[in-house]
């Protein structure tokens, strides 16, 4: 195992408006493969940014030991820049070529370096990440989202970085990307860390840290490991909360049975006192010392009360309360057999390009169908969803869609006016539905008392998902065929058993976008298509 690591101690972390991120929190990433779990919010690319240098903690320090690598969620590349450029190789080979020629100028020495062997590292990267066929002079903005991706995994390769960061890497990879990846990283000898919701990635991981309020967790082994791990906390901290329950009741009630006791002996002694012809100082004193005793006991009870309250609070905080959105949809039931869509002869254009090979695309959607859209990085897959669902005027066929209504959820969830509150989205979608009625939508939607009045445009990407899922499923009239492109990038763990929730629910067809297939088996796709050098065809 490698020296490499990251060491966090005692950091805290606060936005310029003082909203607290990290509070004293301390960590150590050793060598070996780490995947890194949290919410979305929880502030998995901040503390990889702190990591970096580009954030700077409040307090605490983080020490990296060996030579970095990132990654980062979002690549900072311009559509201008030629692959050569982004992979930092550009000058160096221009300078090893210009003395190859003949040039002795002390500059290009400089600027080579070692690097004698660029090139050949350089290809060698490409190959492994499947881009080995592209020229090092192609522009970027020639390139599929994914491509870019991998690009951009390849120019930290080629850094041979000790500590290498990665936040969220197998968004907007087709299967065989993701599968390349996942090659790479298994060969790694270094540190790594990796932010993402990939259950698949996941599962190549050799160590799961999973971050929360009160810091990071630590569980050895794959996330599936990490899921049973969590199931068997659960179960225990319920158990706990049961116990802590019944316990809670049982000193109540030995608490007012101890107060009715000491008052019936209160009473009875009054009488006996009274009885006795005892002097007046003497019953005084015999009662202010039956009052004492009782008093003791009582304080003995509440304390018991008290301490059996403290422990069901503890047991009630380590049970993890993941909401699920529950609701019913009746109205986007399809009958069987019903076709929803026919398209024939479908072709779009890209440039002078067409998309499609041959005569086009033909595809029929009938009845409640499930349909995984599948296949590698620019092949056409939003374009075809687009042409499916009208939002894109054929270049050349015909599309026909039923009576019902067609709805598209695009990768940018950009549906919504992001000026409008989540409530306001929802009666502009369904203006047919009460305030109450719209309010009660929106807590099985997770959105509760005020986080209904919040404009879309501060939710998190898992509130802005469930919030067009929301208007989308509940329009008016319901959609009978939905759309959704690459609906799980960008949404954590919690968000996307929510998403599947919630498509469970949903009684009309639709065609989903997505290289998850654990996602892909959980809403029940029960047919496949695959898009693959412009001919759709039927697998399986």
């Amino acid at each position: 195992m490698s020296d490499s690591s990251i060491v966090g101690s005692a950091v805290s972390f606060s936005w310029p408006d003082d909203t607290p991120v990290f509070d004293n929190l301390s960590f150590s990433v050793p060598g070996g493969r780490t995947g890194l779990v949290a919410p979305n919010g929880a502030g998995k690319t901040t503390l990889l940014k702190l990591i970096t240098g580009e954030l700077r903690p409040t307090k605490g320090t983080i020490t990296v030991h060996g030579v970095l690598g990132y990654l980062p969620q979002h690549l900072p590349f311009l559509a201008e820049q030629s692959i050569a450029g982004v992979l930092g190789v550009d000058r160096t080979i221009v300078a090893l070529h210009a003395i190859e020629a003949g040039d002795t100028d002390e500059e290009n020495f400089a600027v080579v370096g070692n690097d004698w062997d660029i090139e050949e590292r350089t290809r060698a990267e490409l190959n492994r990440l499947g881009l080995g066929d592209l020229d090092l002079d192609r522009r970027l903005g020639t390139l599929s989202g994914g491509q870019v991706v991998s690009l951009g995994l390849a120019a930290e390769l080629l850094k041979r970085p000790d500590v290498l960061l990665l936040d969220e890497p197998t968004n907007n990879l087709d299967s065989d990307a993701r599968e390349r990846l996942t090659a790479v990283l298994r060969t790694w000898t270094g540190a790594l860390l990796v932010v993402s919701h990939d259950r698949a990635l996941l599962d190549e991981m050799d160590r799961i840290a999973a971050l929360d309020q009160d810091g990071i967790r630590w569980y050895g082994g794959t996330f599936t490991e990490y899921e049973h791990a969590v199931q068997a906390e659960r179960e225990v901290a319920e158990r706990q909360v049961r116990n802590a329950e019944q316990d809670l009741k049982r000193q109540k009630r030995e608490m007012q049975q101890a107060r009715e006791r000491a008052a019936r002996r209160a009473s009875t002694a009054s009488r006996n006192l009274a009885d006795a012809g005892l002097a007046r100082i003497v019953a005084g004193n015999l009662k202010r010392d039956a009052q004492v005793s009782a008093a003791k006991a009582n304080e003995t009870h509440s304390s018991r009360v008290g301490d059996a309250q403290t422990r069901l609070d503890q047991a009630s905080r380590a049970v993890r309360k993941e909401d699920r959105i529950a609701i019913e949809l009746p109205g986007t039931n399809v009958p069987a057999g019903r076709t929803v869509f026919e398209g024939r002869a479908l072709q779009a254009r890209y440039g002078e390009r067409l998309m499609f090979a041959g005569h086009g695309v033909d595809l029929t959607i009938r009845g409640p169908e499930r349909i995984a859209l599948t296949g590698p990085n620019g092949a056409g897959k939003s374009t075809l969803l687009r042409l499916i669902s009208g939002t894109q005027t054929p270049a050349a066929g015909t599309a026909g869609h039923a009576s019902g209504r067609v709805a598209y959820l695009s990768q940018r969830l950009d549906l919504l006016d992001p000026d409008r509150t989540v409530a306001q989205s929802l009666a502009t979608f369904a203006p047919g539905l009460s305030d109450p009625e719209r309010m009660n939508l929106l807590a099985r939607f997770l959105f509760r008392g005020a986080r209904a009045h919040l404009p879309v445009a501060v939710l998190s990407g898992g509130e802005r998902l469930r919030a067009t899922l929301a208007c989308i499923l509940f329009a008016e009239p319901a959609p009978q065929l939905l759309l959704l492109d690459e609906p799980t990038n960008n949404l954590d763990l919690v968000s996307v058993a929510q998403l599947e929730s919630a498509l469970t629910a949903y009684q009309g067809a639709f065609v989903v976008v997505s290289h998850d297939e654990r996602f892909l088996a959980e809403v029940g796709v029960n047919r496949r298509m695959r898009l693959v050098a412009g001919l759709l065809t039927e697998v399986g």
